[in-house]
């Protein structure tokens, strides 16, 4: 057994570039050592770069450039340690061959991690399989590395589509400032404009109104800014995500990836922003009233000076893009959501419908997809397999409306009679709209996807986070709604029912469905 010193030694004998013992080293200017061929390698790299803004070599650990190409010449005392190295190295090989390293034997009964067992999710030995886990699923490390390296090539992708959707949303956010800081400026502008032509007892008033505008447009930079930080922090977190998944995947031992990987912290969604306001209508009204009575001429070209010149109001709650959304007038609640309320019905999820892996919160009004983690039930009832969940409310007559938040996309919300199946079906995740006794409505990243007798109708729609669901099943009408700052009708289905109907919904991993409920 090597030594600690020996050890360390040979580290040091290392090249940083193929992590091998030196091969002919070298030693640059900057005091690096290196393998020739692997430091030539490196620059020949370097000068097939085309669009490289810098000229010249750099060393591949501290970064130093060099103007031109420099003529390597043999660390003769280094190459001496690194030949006493190898002959140590070939001296030991015969009598360390036969060894297991401590990290590669059981804890418990001593002998070589051979399998890992997928339910208690760890690695054992001979003496494991033939104990505790003699009944429990036990794979190759091969086997159970190729499922976790696709998890984690799928959670790089995740992170990196996120990454781009922060970038673009902090773009967002930056066109945004300039806008409130045009808008504000616009506003102070024609009021300083029109306090001019008053007498001096408006003077108060105007650097009142001044200062409020000052205030506002503070406040709305303020929350902006703050907003900014925070997916800015996000995408530090994410870049940090990315760094570790991929130098696991790198990692050439099945023993350690797979220890690693249980150790690397789950991506959860972010929580949406909220949106941001500067309130250019409640500074202008109460300078207004007083110019209204003093004279209507002062007034005449105000209401077109003071409109904002910003972007188009963006409803509230939508999937994407996840930043803020910034309005000038907050508009009356929609005339046809306040319609749909008067049929509101409060929902609960039937505990005994819901899969093994979503956890129900509450009061049975919160569905949540934990991914790994079975939650505590019992395994009795009809339970589904697919990540589905029914409500316990179900509806045979009359009109009907209900409103639901989800945390993300890759969710389905629909209704279906009671015989909906709950096993599996076919080669998809879910069975809600594969039959003729069920309606689905599936939010995708990008698009709505509407189901029903294993057909799907592509929706191009504003992505919302709030939805409502509209019933009357007289007359034989299913439609979704998102709602926002105007409730927009997504889709509707047309059908004869002919049982009664359940609500129920379909979860992707991480995702939160939440019903909502009003007194």
């Amino acid at each position: 057994m090597a030594s600690p010193v020996s050890h360390k030694l040979e580290e040091k004998l290392v090249c940083s570039i193929c992590l091998e013992l030196f091969r002919v080293p070298v030693t640059l200017p900057c005091g690096h050592n290196f393998c020739k061929r692997c430091i030539s390698d490196h620059w020949h790299k370097q000068e097939q770069v085309p669009t490289r803004a810098e000229k010249g070599y750099t060393c591949p650990d501290c970064r130093r450039g060099f103007e031109q190409h420099l003529k390597l010449e043999k660390n003769v005392n280094l190459c001496s340690v690194v030949e006493l190295a190898r002959d140590r190295e070939a001296r030991v090989s015969g009598t360390e061959r036969c060894e297991v390293a401590q990290g590669e034997l059981c804890p418990q009964h001593g002998h070589p991690l051979e399998l890992y067992c997928e339910d208690e999710r760890r690695c054992i030995c001979c003496v494991c399989t033939i104990r505790q886990c003699q009944w429990h699923r036990r794979v190759l490390f091969e086997e159970e590395r190729s499922k976790k390296q696709a998890l984690l090539k799928e959670s790089l992708e995740k992170a990196q589509e996120e990454s781009e959707r922060i970038e673009r949303a902090m773009q967002e956010l930056e066109e945004r400032m300039l806008s409130i800081k045009d808008s504000s400026e616009g506003l102070k502008s024609v009021i300083l404009n029109k306090f001019t032509h008053l007498k001096k007892a408006l003077e108060d008033c105007q650097c009142q109104t001044v200062a409020r505008i000052e205030q506002e447009q503070a406040a709305a930079l303020g929350h902006v800014g703050e907003d900014w930080s925070l997916l800015k922090d996000r995408l530090d977190i994410l870049s940090q995500h990315r760094e570790r998944a991929q130098r696991l995947l790198a990692c050439p031992n099945h023993r350690t990836f797979l220890q690693e990987f249980s150790l690397l912290p789950s991506l959860e969604s972010p929580e949406a922003l909220l949106p941001v306001e500067f309130d250019a209508a409640g500074v202008v009204k109460p300078i207004t009233e007083i110019l209204t009575n003093i004279s209507r001429l002062l007034l005449e070209d105000l209401p077109s000076s003071v409109a904002p010149k910003a972007p188009d109001p963006v409803v509230q709650g939508p999937v994407h893009p996840h930043g803020p959304a910034v309005k000038v007038v907050a508009p009356l609640e929609c005339q046809l959501r306040a319609e749909l309320l008067k049929d509101h019905r409060n929902l609960t999820f039937d505990p005994e419908t819901a899969n093994k892996y979503l956890e129900l919160s509450k009061g049975n009004s919160k569905a949540k997809h934990v991914p790994g983690a079975i939650c505590a039930r019992q395994e009795q009832g009809p339970r589904f397999q697919p990540w589905q969940v029914l409500c316990t409310q179900g509806y045979s007559h009359g009109h009907h409306y209900w409103e639901v938040k989800i945390s993300s996309h890759s969710v389905i919300l629909g209704v279906t009679y009671r015989s909906l199946p709950r096993e599996w079906q076919q080669r998809y995740k879910f069975n809600i709209g594969l039959d003729g006794g069920s309606w689905g409505l599936q939010v995708r990243e990008d698009c709505y996807l509407a189901w029903h007798k294993g057909q799907a109708k592509k929706i191009q729609e504003q992505l919302y986070k709030n939805l409502g669901i509209s019933l009357d099943y007289s007359k034989g009408i299913l439609s979704f709604y998102g709602l926002g700052e105007r409730t927009q009708l997504i889709h509707s289905f047309h059908n004869v029912f002919t049982e009664p109907l359940y609500p129920v919904f379909w979860l992707c991993e991480g995702r939160v469905v939440t019903l909502c409920q009003r007194d």
